[in-house]
């Protein structure tokens, strides 16, 4: 008997293990959606200027990323989801001053003698560490929504008691 197999659990790991084999593999055909689409309309010119209609306002996903990762919540504005960009900026403006709060509390501590600066420099450490969290999760997100412009807003996904159920509209 293997080693691996002796150990409670042995069999989901290794089942696990398969499962992401399985799942990373290479379709060996594209995918209806990953066709290029033929039916669009036509490039429409005015004078000089050629433009696209369906992609006259379309941000390339590592721009997004470049921008929320410079300023969070920017990349999301640019993908017209101005909310989620807000979400993304306000916590960066608790994350920024959470760390100065902390910050000039450490210092305090620090000239009243107190045991407690270790503590307190610790906070932050973390509060640091959540703030560069929402810069790179912040780029990530924005590349995502990015990628994900030309998707169908009419899609739903509904939890029912014996499984999940998706309704995309077709015109």
């Amino acid at each position: 008997m293997k080693q691996a197999d002796r150990r409670i659990g042995g069999w989901a790991v290794s089942a696990g293990g398969l499962a992401l084999l399985i799942l990373s593999a290479y379709p060996p055909i594209r995918l209806s959606a990953q066709v290029p689409d033929t039916t669009r309309a036509p490039i429409v010119t005015t004078g000089a200027i050629v433009v696209a209609p369906d992609t006259a306002h379309r941000i390339k996903p590592f721009n997004a990323f470049w921008r929320s990762l410079l300023l969070p919540g920017w990349g999301q504005a640019e993908t017209g989801r101005p909310v989620t960009g807000a979400l993304f900026a306000a916590w960066e403006g608790v994350a920024a001053m959470m760390t100065l709060k902390a910050q000039s509390e450490v210092h305090y501590l620090r000239e009243a003698g107190s045991t407690n600066v270790g503590a307190k420099r610790q906070e932050v450490q973390d509060w640091l560490v959540l703030w560069i969290f929402n810069h790179f999760f912040s780029g990530a997100e924005a590349f995502v929504s990015a990628h994900l412009q030309d998707f169908p807003k009419d899609l739903k996904v509904q939890a029912f008691p014996r499984g999940v159920g998706v309704t995309v509209t077709v015109p």
